[in-house]
């Protein structure tokens, strides 16, 4: 069947805050690669994701092999198109081949997620699911040369925020509906019973082979199911009312205040360790020795003049202490350390920095972090698990200035420097 329908998405409301043009899944950030890896122009780019936060694209019409909407200017509309080659009915067949080869592919798809290996064993059979450079075809009515135009770009990032939503948008692009793709799976799921059955009668009849016999559902049904296994709870938080420490006399030169919040402390670590077990998640208490001093600093403020003394390191645990507080063992990490990461990534960032400014801004690059310079200047630094955390500069020492985001223009926007700060750094200089 041709699975060809055409659907339509409401307009996105003008955006408060600027929301991020990135993409959020993996899916649809590859898309958005594909759009800018297509472009010739940033500045057009740049203008698109400013067209798409800013309410001016219409209802986007998507059917296989094109979208389009009407984008609303001060002075005029225009009608934006992009067009994308649909699967042909060969690479269809390839593509359900895999996913009926697994019954999580369909029930992950269902669940509003693209699994990468069903990404990666289509195009292994010559089955390009998601775009890449060249692919996505742009026009507009609009007079700009450039391709695509922000109107365009616009509508691109906008889709890119409909295939975050639901990754059957990328199949209908590609030529089928959601209910033709499921309709498709359901005929082969037939078609294989019904061919086994064929098969299994006629080895009986021959006589060169046993029928192989299922279990009526009936008779399944019948019995009665087992019990469940008990479900392991893990207990709930303690506080520190809640502790009894007696009977126990602390180590010479330990204030004896202080043992109830050590014995707390070993209580939340025991529990988030048992949290972790159970729900399969890494060790989230694998710290060095600094490392933890800076957490028992962060989460037990009293402790922080004696862990300041044992360490020797006053300044660096007031602002480690403000690096954990704002983003945990990453915010330190990223506080005290650089790495590399992957430089699509930090381009990508740049670029939205670049778009989302209101005057030309110079952005320098080095390892992980991303440093204005000019009229403004701040910092934010991308940590291991992709969050980006905003710096200001007070007294010539880049400092955490707030909670990590996602979002790097998110970040950049709350480490601008304070009045007071830029006064100090002026009268510093």
């Amino acid at each position: 069947m041709s699975g060809e329908e055409a659907r339509g998405f409401p307009a996105f409301p003008a955006s408060a805050g600027r929301r991020s043009t990135r993409g959020k899944s993996w899916w649809g950030r590859a898309w958005v690669q594909a759009l800018e890896d297509t472009s010739l122009d940033s500045d057009q780019l740049r203008k698109g994701r400013r067209t798409a936060n800013s309410g001016q694209v219409g209802t986007i019409t998507i059917s296989p092999g094109r979208i389009a909407a009407t984008v609303y200017s001060p002075d005029d509309t225009h009608d934006a198109v992009v067009l994308v080659d649909q699967l042909s009915d060969d690479d269809w067949r390839l593509f359900l081949d895999q996913v009926a080869a697994r019954a999580g592919h369909i029930a992950a798809l269902l669940d509003g997620e693209m699994p990468h290996d069903l990404v990666e064993a289509a195009a292994d059979a010559g089955v390009p699911l998601l775009p890449g450079i060249g692919d996505l075809d742009p026009s507009c009515t609009c007079d700009s040369w450039e391709l695509p135009c922000q109107h365009a770009a616009g509508l691109s990032y906008q889709t890119g925020w409909l295939l975050d939503e639901d990754p059957f948008v990328l199949l209908l692009i590609r030529g089928r509906s959601r209910d033709a793709l499921l309709e498709d799976l359901q005929h082969r799921a037939g078609a294989g019973g019904a061919s086994a059955s064929v098969g299994g009668m006629a080895s009986t009849a021959s006589g060169s082979g046993s029928r192989c016999r299922g279990v009526l559902a009936a008779a399944v049904f019948e019995q009665v199911p087992g019990a469940l296994p008990e479900v392991r709870v893990v207990p709930g938080k303690v506080a520190l009312d809640d502790l009894v420490v007696s009977g126990t006399e602390p180590v010479p030169g330990l204030q004896s205040a202080l043992l109830p919040l050590l014995v707390l402390d070993a209580a939340r670590r025991a529990r988030a360790q048992l949290s972790a077990l159970l729900s399969g998640a890494p060790d989230p208490w694998v710290l060095e020795e600094w490392q933890d001093a800076v957490r028992l600093a962060a989460d037990y403020p009293v402790l922080a003049d004696r862990l300041a003394s044992a360490t020797g390191k006053t300044v660096d645990l007031a602002r480690g202490v403000q690096a954990w507080s704002y983003g945990g063992a990453p915010g330190l990490d990223v506080l005290e350390h650089t790495w590399d990461p992957d430089p699509g990534d930090l381009a990508r960032a740049r670029t939205e920095l670049l778009a989302a400014a209101d005057e030309e801004l110079e952005i320098t690059t080095e390892h992980n972090r991303l440093t204005t310079s000019g009229a403004v200047v701040c910092q934010v630094r991308l940590d291991r698990i992709g969050r980006w955390h905003p710096y200001r500069l007070v007294d010539n020492t880049w400092t955490p200035a707030a909670p990590a985001d996602r979002d790097p223009t998110a970040a950049l926007a709350v480490s601008e420097p304070l009045a007071e700060d830029v006064s100090e750094n002026a009268r510093d200089n």
